[in-house]
């Protein structure tokens, strides 16, 4: 271990004691589940299966449900082997619960201390720990090395500001990072970053292509398709706070014309200030958590449930795609949209998955505008050009097929690192 690494554990060893306080007030925010932050410490809220035991660690939504396509494959090939899944906030944890294949179980991930690590290592006694993208937790990676436990990192993303801030330790990263037995990059840019730092990688595979549709109800279709009639309906998917309200405000001569705005806020929780913000503009609000009726005089539906995306896409006129309008978020997945044949209108920022929309982008199946005033125009545009969105949408489905081959890629690489039958 290096200097820099055991100094990292003798601070974090340190941190330990101070943890339940920073939880608690974590917690109080809303940020923490209340009633589960024993896992955050590392101790189980649930006995862990006999048997062997695969365990995948995506930190927030995006990474977790990238993984279900392989978590599915897994169980369905190899329905003897468990499946342990954590994620690191509160809204992946409510998601998952109604996504997870049956035998999968979900816990928080453990802070990065070498107590909460042990303790959860202990338990848990995984067989094979896969990452997704670049969650690098130098105390939990040191743990899977220390107990030869093989760990593989799927769906790289090295961004350049990530690589140059691994510089500052480089001996330290480069041994966390060849501590890997399985290293696959999603795109050719964190290839070659990984492989600057002695990282031998596999073929390169983007977890975040995979995916079935979004779940759709058939009977919740036809019930919303009742309550919001002829109107033109515009969907705001995964908006950050903030970006709801200058949404609502660039798209309000559209919606005092007829139009329905759906919002779907990232973080429901926000939903009472998002009201507010909305209603100062003079618009009227509905709410899908409260049960609120939609009449002709509501302006703003604001979908502040888990769970029901699929739903407001596949109800959908015309798609806008959330934290892209805001600095530093880097937008969300538009294959999501795709995958139930819906293009998409996205603002500037889309740095978290540039080349899915680079692909969308070349197939005429994304609109990038810079910014609210020309989402404005552009929204305008493709209100009086229903044809136009007819032809992108048929290209984000086509889009959204090509990637059918990753999930075997992926499949055959991790096959040497399973646990053998029996």
């Amino acid at each position: 271990m290096t200097l820099t690494l055991n100094l990292y554990r003798q601070v974090m060893g340190v941190v330990h004691g101070f943890a339940p306080g920073m939880l608690n007030k974590r917690a109080a925010k809303g940020k923490e589940d209340p009633q589960r932050l024993t896992e955050r410490l590392g101790r189980a809220g649930l006995p862990r299966p006999d048997g062997s035991l695969v365990w995948f660690h995506g930190v927030s939504v995006g990474e977790s449900l990238s993984a279900l396509p392989v978590i599915s494959r897994l169980r369905a090939e190899r329905p003897d082997l468990h499946v342990l899944i954590t994620t690191g906030t509160t809204t992946s944890a409510e998601i998952l619960a109604k996504r997870l294949p049956a035998g999968a179980i979900h816990q928080y991930a453990p802070i990065d201390t070498p107590q909460a690590v042990t303790a959860f290592l202990d338990h848990w006694r995984p067989d094979l720990a896969v990452f997704i993208e670049s969650d690098i937790w130098p105390a939990l990676l040191t743990g899977l090395s220390a107990r030869s436990i093989p760990h593989a990192l799927l769906s790289a993303r090295i961004t350049e500001k990530t690589f140059r801030g691994w510089q500052t330790f480089p001996k330290s990263m480069k041994q966390l990072l060849t501590g890997y037995s399985l290293v696959m990059a999603q795109d050719g840019p964190s290839e070659e970053r990984l492989q600057r730092m002695g990282v031998t990688t596999g073929n390169r595979a983007n977890l975040k292509t995979l995916g079935d549709p979004l779940p759709v109800s058939e009977a919740g279709l036809a019930a919303m398709h009742s309550v919001f009639g002829t109107r033109r309906v515009i969907v705001a998917a995964s908006t950050h706070y903030g970006e709801d309200s200058l949404i609502s405000k660039i798209l309000e001569p559209y919606i005092r014309e007829g139009d329905l705005l759906v919002l779907v806020p990232r973080h429901p929780i926000k939903a009472g200030e998002i009201q507010l913000d909305i209603e100062s503009l003079g618009l009227s609000v509905a709410r899908r958590a409260l049960k609120d009726p939609v009449t002709d005089t509501t302006h703003v539906y604001l979908a502040d449930t888990l769970g029901e995306l699929g739903l407001w896409f596949s109800l959908a006129d015309i798609v806008i795609m959330g934290g892209s309008f805001l600095t530093g978020i880097g937008g969300h997945n538009p294959l999501e949209a795709a995958r139930l044949g819906k293009c998409v209108i996205t603002g500037p920022d889309t740095s978290n998955w540039e080349s899915i929309f680079a692909d969308l982008l070349d197939a005429g199946a994304v609109f990038r505008v810079q910014g609210v005033q020309e989402l404005g125009f552009v929204v305008g545009q493709l209100r009086d050009h229903a044809d136009v969105i007819t032809i992108a949408n048929q290209s984000a489905l086509d889009v959204s097929r090509r990637e059918a081959g990753t999930l075997d890629t992926v499949w055959q690489a991790l096959l040497p690192f399973l646990p053998k039958a029996g």
